[in-house]
């Protein structure tokens, strides 16, 4: 008997991309995770952000299902990627086994993660200092990708990290970074909406920023851009930005 080809293609640049978009223009995604008692898989839906070194973060209450197997079994599966019109299949997604990592007050990363986390979901700022809920680091190990009919593709954990020496100089200086920017040019985000062919909707803002590149949300709407080269500072991101907004097409 003839081996069957194998369903996967390989691994490229541009499927390195797409995964990258994927899971870092996710708003929410569904996790699954194993049931302590059972062991069986458990999924749920949960508030995605993303830390600067481009790892998912999540925010839950310790009173949830997913939280308490999280706290005894640290794998878990993040599926990100929306699907649009027709057939659901023919979209991409992107299926992240990683592990968590808890990231409670006093932790070095936690007011990083808090700020960067709100500047992407507002309104997560009726809850989120509730002592009893915590983030969650997800450390991507590996995933899968399927970009439509025929184009899947196995990524290793690294493909979705922002290496770079510049991550925690970026995010010391972000927040004052995007408001020095908007204060430059207070059309800027419109420009970049327009530039980037945005759906369209309310006002857009930029919600992030980091070496690789930046977020932009408008009510339901999240906006990710990839830099073709990473960035070496944040003076560097919003120059990066603002060629995008500015420079003749």
């Amino acid at each position: 008997m003839k081996d069957q080809p194998s369903p996967l293609r390989e691994t490229d640049d541009e499927a390195r991309k797409l995964a990258r978009v994927l899971l870092r223009s996710a708003r929410h995604a569904a996790i699954a995770v194993l049931d302590p008692e059972t062991g069986f898989p458990f999924a749920s839906r949960v508030l995605v952000a993303i830390d600067i070194d481009g790892t998912p973060v999540i925010l839950v209450s310790r009173l949830s299902a997913h939280t308490r197997a999280l706290g005894s079994d640290p794998r878990a599966s993040l599926l990100t990627g929306e699907p649009g019109r027709g057939d659901p299949l023919a979209h991409g997604r992107l299926t992240t086994q990683c592990l968590a990592e808890a990231v409670e007050r006093g932790h070095p990363f936690y007011e990083r993660i808090r700020t960067r986390f709100l500047d992407r979901h507002t309104k997560a700022k009726l809850y989120i200092d509730f002592p009893d809920f915590l983030f969650f680091r997800l450390k991507p190990e590996q995933a899968s990708l399927n970009g439509g009919f025929g184009r899947a593709y196995q990524l290793d954990g690294n493909d979705l990290i922002i290496r770079s020496a510049a991550n925690e100089e970026i995010a010391a200086a972000a927040t004052a970074a995007v408001r020095d920017l908007v204060e430059r040019h207070p059309d800027v985000a419109e420009r970049l909406a327009d530039r980037l062919k945005a759906p369209e909707s309310g006002s857009w803002r930029i919600c992030g920023i980091d070496s690789s590149g930046f977020d932009m949300i408008s009510g339901d709407f999240l906006l990710r851009h990839e830099f073709e080269t990473l960035a070496v500072d944040a003076d560097h991101i919003c120059s990066n930005i603002s060629k995008i907004a500015y420079s003749i097409p």
